[in-house]
């Protein structure tokens, strides 16, 4: 399915899809067979040649040894490596364009510039038990102290925990009724890892509960300065949102190719499966959906790439996190329906899809949170303002 993408976004979809055809999908059932972990061989070999690639680099400024890719560029790379299960594309850290105008040259230094290295892996403590990921609900406090800030809260859901060398953890700033990220390093004493939970999906990023007591950092651990607000939050939850729409596109992509090319191979009543016209009918209704999909992505990235307003970046990047990561799961569905019994068991791509694909729904927002900022964008601005 081809719609307009710049040569040098079709470049980089060629790159990512090799990458992804070579170094990662050959190991999914092996992963998923072995909770989510390879061979440590085989990770590091992956994430040297992601390194190599300059996957880690993909979003950082030119200024600072970075590739400064577009969002086209960046939506088709991840669209690739959205074709593979496990979350095996995790294997690299990836540093984000707002952390160069958020962080001090001090930050960049010692957090930042050692991810585009991979030397360094960051994860993110937001969600809460209460307020989930309403960021404007969190209870966790940052207070100063004798020049220094001691950070409490509890934290949820904190993806890939166990193998960050560091957090980013948001909190709300007492004496200033302002949230505010701040690094936190591993092993700072007062953090405790309170359960790790199994979840759906098979990876080897975990997502425990850890709660902060008195976490004490100094006070240039602090990102951005007073005032800039939720600022840097709404340009990490534009950017996540985005590539999730891009990587279910990918999921997508993959399950129909798949479902298809086992619907023409299976004989049923003397004919292949694909010409039984309920079947065609899923596949139809698929193609189109995806097709809606990667229309809608790419043009949310290009939008980016222009330079929109950010109001309408914003409302349009929950709209791709919104449509796209539904379409995937029906996708994901009708593609293990089509597979029938074979489709339910652990080593096909449809079984593992059904389960990966769900929490696109849920992290970074849920649907029915993106739904409230879409209709909240219309109500203020109208349609002709989104």
């Amino acid at each position: 399915m081809n719609i307009h993408l710049s040569e040098s976004a079709r470049e980089w979809q060629s790159i990512a899809r090799a990458y992804a055809d070579e170094y990662l999908k050959p190991h999914e059932v092996e992963a998923e067979l072995n909770g989510g972990e390879l061979p440590a061989a085989i990770t590091k070999r992956n994430k040297a040649r992601a390194i190599e690639l300059g996957f880690t680099r993909i979003d950082v400024p030119k200024s600072h040894g970075g590739l400064e890719l577009s969002m086209e560029e960046q939506a088709a790379i991840w669209e690739q490596l959205g074709r593979v299960t496990n979350a095996l594309s995790w294997c690299f850290p990836e540093a984000q364009s707002w952390m160069f105008e958020a962080c001090t040259e001090e930050q960049l230094e010692r957090w930042i510039l050692p991810m585009t290295r991979g030397e360094r892996k960051d994860c993110y403590a937001i969600t809460e038990a209460g307020p989930g990921s309403d960021v404007a609900g969190l209870d966790a406090t940052a207070e100063k102290v004798d020049g220094d800030y001691l950070l409490n809260g509890e934290k949820w859901y904190v993806t890939s925990a166990n193998l960050a060398d560091f957090y980013f953890f948001q909190a709300r700033i007492t004496d200033e009724d302002e949230d505010a990220f701040f690094f936190v390093d591993q092993g700072t004493p007062g953090i405790e890892v309170l359960e790790t939970p199994l979840f759906s999906h098979t990876y080897a990023a975990h997502h425990p509960t850890i709660a902060f007591r008195d976490v004490r950092v100094p006070a240039n651990h602090r990102v951005g300065k007073p005032g800039d607000g939720m600022a840097f939050t709404h340009s990490w939850f534009r950017h996540e949102r985005l590539m999730i729409g891009a990587r279910s596109c990918g999921a997508a992509a993959r399950l129909i190719e798949d479902a298809t090319e086992f619907a023409q191979n299976r004989i049923v009543d003397g004919a292949p499966l694909a010409e039984k016209q309920l079947i065609q009918a899923m596949l139809a209704d698929c193609v189109t959906e995806l097709y809606a999909s990667r229309l809608m992505t790419f043009e949310a990235a290009r939008a980016s790439d222009r330079g929109e307003d950010l109001k309408k970046q914003h409302a349009r990047c929950s709209m791709v996190k919104l449509y796209v990561s539904e379409m995937a799961n029906r996708v994901a569905d009708r593609a293990l329906q089509i597979f029938g019994g074979r489709g339910y068991m652990r080593e096909n791509v449809a079984e593992r899809f059904f389960r990966e694909l769900r929490v696109d729904r849920i992290w970074e927002g849920t649907s029915e949170i993106q739904r409230l900022i879409i209709a909240r964008a219309l109500l203020k601005r109208g349609l002709d303002g989104m």
